[in-house]
């Protein structure tokens, strides 16, 4: 989708990457595909903002910005050997040992404190983005002008507010809004683990005093920060397509507690990222009702948006892939009803290179079949 018609050059352009775990491998395909379309030198994107998974894919955009193809390459090659024990443990002592201290936990009734944190460990995920990461290469990107600015969302338990923090250029000032805000920060790993913190499944991360976990839990605008950031043009790469699902023509079960916790992920990462951009849409239709005068007076700015989004229901792709999860974690979700009906947790999850590789090639096949709305949208 296209807000409006305008395209200024002139402005910044912001790539906004929201999150979605395993999923996240269909925005580097569609990445991949932009990279093709600007093969050399600065890339397109002078403000990148993520969340979760969307949050660790954005910190390597912008560390990359002064060498685009370069860097999409190297996301493509950490999606292409993806592997769950990289992300987190996957023996069955941890998984089901966390599992059964959260029964343990439950039936003394608080008595016995034995609970886990999460019901998954991602120390390996810790240890590999701390060696392979290059994030010293933000700030060589925006010495070289190729970056203005870069945020990652996490949500404060404490202050129950999103937490934008944001390594940018001298001029960018923090923002407060109601719940949610952007602090200035030197990004590093523990802000990458804080966004990605999906809620009950991997441990909240403490920066500061606070703990944080991920960031769309309390994001209402997802769209803000790159729009504080000076964006004046906002490219989405989203991690669900928007195909409704039918509705049942028989009485259907009670939704087991997997199949729940997929909803709210869905919920977390794009349902308030849909109204934020119907949001947007709706002031952009205001201020071309007005006259240039009047526009000033607002404060407001005309921002053009283009979404990308799945041609194909993820879930479809998982089903085919499903038998790629350690055998640990498909007996934690079969307990939890996560399992065979419906795959919307197991996709999240699912971080095996034929499911990455398979999503890859969905996005780059989706970007490229937009590429003439990409190339007007992004200008060159």
């Amino acid at each position: 989708m296209v807000s409006g018609g305008r395209h200024e050059q002139a402005g910044h352009c912001a790539l906004v990457l929201p999150g979605g775990g395993a999923r996240g491998a269909y925005q580097v395909g569609v990445l991949r595909a932009i990279a093709e379309l600007y093969p050399a030198g600065h890339g397109p994107f002078n403000v990148v903002c993520g969340t979760s998974a969307g949050a660790i894919n954005a910190a390597v955009v912008a560390s990359h910005a002064h060498e685009f193809p370069a860097g999409i390459e190297r996301l493509a090659e950490f999606w292409g050997s993806m592997f769950c024990d990289r992300i987190y443990r996957t023996d069955a002592l941890t998984v089901l040992g966390s599992g059964l201290r959260w029964a343990l936990g439950l039936g003394s009734g608080g008595l016995l404190d034995v609970a886990p944190r999460a019901l998954l460990d991602n120390a390996p995920l810790r240890e590999f983005l701390g060696r392979t990461l290059q994030l010293e290469g933000i700030d060589t990107a925006i010495a070289e002008g190729a970056l203005r600015g870069v945020a990652v969302t996490a949500s404060g338990y404490t202050r129950a507010g999103a937490v934008s923090f944001f390594q940018a250029a001298e001029g960018v000032e923090p923002w407060r809004r109601h719940r949610r805000e952007g602090v200035a920060a030197r990004l590093g790993v523990p802000h990458l683990l804080a966004s990605a913190a999906l809620p009950m499944i991997f441990p909240a991360e403490r920066l500061g005093d606070e703990w944080f976990g991920d960031g769309g839990m309390r994001m209402s605008a997802p769209l803000s920060p790159a729009i504080h950031l000076g964006a004046d043009r906002i490219l989405v790469i989203a991690t669900r397509d928007e195909h409704p699902d039918p509705e049942p023509t028989a009485p259907t079960r009670y939704p087991p507690p997997a199949e729940i916790a997929g909803y709210l992920l869905d919920t977390i990462f794009m349902d308030t990222l849909n109204a934020d951009l119907a949001r947007l849409n709706r002031v952009n239709r205001t201020l071309s009702l007005i006259s240039e005068e009047r526009r000033t007076e607002t404060h407001l700015n005309y921002i053009d948006t283009l979404v990308i989004r799945p041609s194909r229901d993820l879930r479809d792709v998982t089903a085919g892939h499903a038998v790629d999860i350690p055998w640990a974690v498909k007996l934690l979700l079969r307990s939890l009803g996560g399992w065979g009906r419906d795959w919307r947790m197991a996709s999240y999850l699912l971080f095996e290179a034929p499911y990455c590789q398979a999503l890859m090639e969905l996005g780059y096949a989706d970007g490229m079949a937009q590429q003439r709305r990409i190339r007007d949208f992004l200008g060159g």
